[in-house]
Formats: C-alpha cells, sequence, structure tokens
C-alpha cells in the first residue's frame, strides 16, 4: 500500500447519445481490448431493442442496475484460525460495480441459439433484470440469502 496519500477518483464522462455518466461506465465494462466504439454500437443496439418494445431504454437501464444491486454480501474473515463468512453492507461504489459486472456476466452466458448478437442477449437481461426476474437478479438473491444465513457471524465485523 502506497503512502502517497488518498488516490483521486476519475471522473467518467457521461456517454454522447444519452449523456448519462452511469451508462458510460456501463459501456467501459462491456469493452473488450480497448475497442470502445463497438462496446457502445453493441450498448446502443440493445438499447434500441428495448426501445422497439415500447419501454423507455434509459429507465429500464437505470431500474434495471437498481433491481441487481445487492445491499448485504459476506466476506471471509479469519478469526483463531478458523475462516468466518461475515455478512457486511455493500457500498454505493461497489453496489454499481457488482451490478454492472453481473449484468453483463448473465448476458454472456445466455444461450446462442435464442439470441445470435450480444446486444439481443443484452436487451433480453436488461428487460429481466427491470421485471427482478433473471441470472442476474438470482445472483443477488443468492448473495442476500448468504449474508442471511451468516447472520450469527456478524459480531466479527471489523
Amino acid at each position: 500500500m502506497g503512502r502517497a496519500g488518498k488516490i483521486k477518483k476519475r471522473v467518467i464522462e457521461p456517454d454522447p447519445i444519452f449523456g448519462n455518466r452511469l451508462l458510460n461506465r456501463f459501456i467501459n465494462r462491456v469493452m473488450l481490448s480497448g475497442k470502445k466504439s463497438v462496446a457502445q454500437k453493441q450498448v446502443y443496439n440493445a438499447l434500441d431493442k428495448i426501445k422497439s418494445k415500447k419501454l423507455d431504454p434509459l429507465e429500464v437501464f437505470q431500474s434495471a442496475l437498481n433491481n441487481v444491486s445487492p445491499r448485504m454480501e459476506v466476506k471471509s474473515r479469519r478469526v483463531g484460525g478458523a475462516s468466518y463468512q461475515v455478512p457486511t453492507e455493500v457500498r454505493g461504489d461497489r453496489k454499481i460495480s457488482l451490478s454492472i459486472r453481473w449484468l453483463i456476466e448473465a448476458a454472456n452466458k445466455r444461450s446462442n441459439k435464442e439470441y445470435h448478437t450480444f446486444s439481443d442477449k443484452l436487451a433480453a437481461e436488461l428487460v429481466d433484470a427491470y421485471n427482478n426476474t433473471g441470472e442476474a437478479v438470482r445472483k443477488k438473491d443468492l448473495s442476500h440469502r448468504m449474508a442471511e444465513a451468516n447472520k450469527a457471524f456478524s459480531h466479527f465485523r471489523w
């Protein structure tokens, strides 16, 4: 750990079409090998597909992220030679990071038989998360269940 002091968090610019910082953060996470224009095309195509279903794409995106973001998670804590899964509250920035990561992972896992492109998969996953269903929401529920099950070890919180 460096001793140079507090590191300033980089401010992410808003995305060019919707002017939303969160959406640009999502695009940056979708991006592979520095190909931002490809990632933008995929995300914007997914949002267009949502728009074609007569839904507001930005509202679907925002509430999908909110529905997927976890409130509690478990962290490993070693106490006297034993490891305990200690439930902790998830702070704001990590909450967003986890929800973005889970949405993209869930979209990637969707079958190629049903959805042919990544933008199809992403659109379907965003709509599912908006409706509180889908793989990403299931992952959040699993995280909450783990925290609930290990509530007895909450006194080990640090």
